[in-house]
């Protein structure tokens, strides 16, 4: 499941049937194809298992080891523009399907989630949210600031709260035609690096959900002494990824600040941007699992017992098939659910609680049954199968970053009900091209995400008809 070095010549397509040609841009500018741009990236990655490559394992662990971003890996994913992965074509960035981003993304986990995290995913939650609600300055803005290799933080929760973000304390109330935040924002990935900031703040204090807004904040904006950089958080998983958190005192700032210019869009903005972050977030993990499989082949292809090696064993072999199979599942449900983004919208909703819930536990479950399988060799720092470690403890994450698991669980258990009573009854049946992978995909409509399907959803009804 390792990513073979690609050939000097770009392939006619990706297994996820990217086609080998160009797609144009909105801008007039082409977005080369997917094989091209892959073939790029593991070139400039280079050959993991080289002991000299700066990007290579064992510089993975070294850093690991420190707790530090792989700077060499920075370097490689900036010369290759990582970042206008993350912007639409129509933006004059690449990003014209959500399955391409995954593929391109999963590569870069494959080496090191934490340069998937770190250095990638974290603009690309933040910006999102821009995507979906800011105006035509602010998506300029924010798509030339990415294009140039620049970051983007985001700061949804805080600790007190978790993940009931309608409780936000942060405030960015108005003030003399200005806005004035005060509060804390914390477990922010890259709070220190980044060169803008989105923002979720009470902009007013009236009950309810039309109290809470998203703003986009240059960091350069930002008035002397009004913001303070709280201690890193320093993890047992993701360990080189930048945790912070942050202050405001009385920091004015324009209006304008507000995404899309209007007030009291914030948790829907989030709602909706969701939808896209936790579906792709966990599709990108596939990649960590893909490794921690092939580091455990290779273990036991070279270990011997009882005369053999330990590939020949029945169990061994069992545990093996199960996860490599467990992997197929969660690719499955993982891509079809980044398809439907494009192609049913209004039902994503719930597939990106689906996809959080059931395939970040399959994937958890995998590298958990895999270190069984490696013994005492899975929590070795040194020696071949050394990255298992960094691994097993990097997946943690996928289970409740972001959003957790069981919040997502509690989310989706209500809808049961409408679910039953309309879509299970009204069997609909779903476009042909959300499980064909070649297909092309219509653009992708960020303004058409719903916040709740009302219960009308046809991707488990399909599974009733059964395949034609």
């Amino acid at each position: 499941m390792s990513a073979a070095p690609l050939p000097e010549t770009p392939l006619p397509a990706t297994a996820s049937g990217a086609p080998a040609r160009p797609v144009p841009a909105a801008s007039g500018t082409p977005v080369r194809p997917l094989p091209v741009r892959l073939h790029d990236l593991e070139r400039l990655l280079g050959d993991p298992d080289d002991p000299a490559n700066p990007v290579g394992r064992h510089a993975v662990l070294d850093a690991d080891e420190r707790g530090e971003m792989l700077a060499a890996g920075e370097d490689a994913l900036h010369a290759y523009g990582l970042h206008a992965e993350f912007v639409p074509a129509g933006l004059g960035g690449r990003l014209t399907r959500l399955d391409h981003l995954v593929d391109v993304m999963r590569a870069v986990y494959r080496r090191d989630p934490c340069l998937g995290l770190g250095h990638g995913a974290a603009s690309f939650i933040a910006a999102v949210n821009v995507w979906t609600a800011g105006d035509p300055d602010q998506r300029s803005g924010a798509a030339e600031l990415l294009r140039g290799g620049g970051r983007i933080a985001v700061g949804y929760h805080e600790l007190a709260h978790g993940n009931d973000m309608a409780r936000t304390g942060f405030t960015a109330l108005p003030r003399g035609g200005r806005l004035v935040l005060d509060g804390r924002k914390e477990v922010i990935t890259n709070a220190r690096r980044a060169d803008a900031l989105v923002l979720l703040a009470r902009t007013s204090t009236a009950p309810g959900s039309r109290s809470h807004s998203q703003l986009l904040v240059p960091v350069a904006d930002v008035p002397a002494g009004r913001l303070t950089h709280l201690p890193r958080y320093r993890t047992t998983g993701m360990r080189g990824v930048q945790l912070g958190g942050l202050r405001f005192d009385s920091c004015p700032l324009p209006a304008t600040s507000v995404l899309g210019g209007t007030p009291g869009r914030g948790l829907e903005t989030a709602l909706r941007s969701f939808q896209i972050t936790r579906t792709t977030l966990v599709s990108m993990s596939v990649g960590i699992v893909d490794t921690a499989l092939e580091t455990v082949l290779r273990h036991v292809r070279d270990r011997r017992l009882y005369g053999r090696t330990a590939a020949d064993l029945p169990h061994v072999r069992s545990v093996l098939t199960g996860v490599y199979v467990d992997l197929l599942t969660a690719d499955c449900l993982a891509t079809v659910a980044t398809r439907a983004l494009h192609l049913l919208p209004g039902e994503t909703a719930i597939h990106a609680q689906a996809v959080k819930y059931v395939v970040a536990g399959i994937l958890m479950d995998a590298v958990n049954r895999l270190s069984g399988v490696l013994g005492a060799h899975f929590y070795l720092r040194e020696g071949p199968a050394a990255l298992f470690q960094k691994l097993l403890r990097d997946i943690q994450p996928v289970g409740f970053g972001h959003a957790a698991r069981a919040a997502c669980q509690t989310s989706l258990l209500p809808q049961l009900p409408l679910l039953a009573r309309r879509a299970w009854r009204e069997r609909r049946t779903p476009p042909a091209a959300l499980f064909a992978a070649g297909e092309e995909l219509p653009p992708l409509d960020f303004g058409a995400l719903a916040l709740s399907a009302g219960g009308r959803e046809s991707l488990s009804t399909s599974i009733g008809s059964g395949p034609d």
